[in-house]
């Protein structure tokens, strides 16, 4: 199974510039996916900066096929083992794809900064994507937003 440096970067929690060095002897060009630079899972396993289950691994690659379902997936596994970092470049990809469920989550880590910096209207507006695209837990989350601040509203005006 051949992986893509981002999903190693990923993979391993090491920088572009890192990936490059501590696998230039094992990097491959993939003539089928406009020569794609990719390196063996092989030569990555020692270097996991999470566990990976032998039925993780097809999940993975789908993932980095471009998968949003298995992107979604490997988010959750990230997040699972302590490793908000990792799951948000994962929850980006699948936001990509109009994961609704990603972009919720993806809301949510923006708003706790879980992962990346806090920023709340950043959350807001996943959360709000996701709620457009009719996430169910994304519509119930706007409308307390849209009530607390109304609330909010009433009270500032007295």
């Amino acid at each position: 199974m051949l992986m893509s440096i981002a999903a190693t970067m990923t993979l391993t929690g090491w920088s572009e510039r890192t990936v490059w060095r501590r696998f230039a002897g094992h990097i491959v060009k993939n003539e089928t996916s406009n020569r794609r630079s990719t390196i063996p899972f092989e030569a990555i396993a020692p270097h996991l900066c999470i566990a990976l289950a032998p039925e993780d691994l097809p999940v993975l690659e789908q993932a980095d096929a471009g998968d949003s379902d298995s992107q979604h997936a490997m988010a959750l596994l990230f997040l699972s083992q302590g490793k908000p970092e990792g799951a948000i470049g994962w929850l980006e990809l699948a936001a990509k794809h109009d994961d609704a469920d990603a972009m919720n989550l993806l809301g949510i880590c923006s708003v706790e900064g879980n992962g990346l910096p806090k920023d709340e209207n950043l959350g807001i507006a996943w959360i709000a994507k996701a709620a457009a695209l009719g996430h169910v837990i994304s519509q119930r989350q706007m409308d307390f937003i849209h009530d607390r601040s109304e609330t909010l509203n009433n009270l500032s005006s007295r």
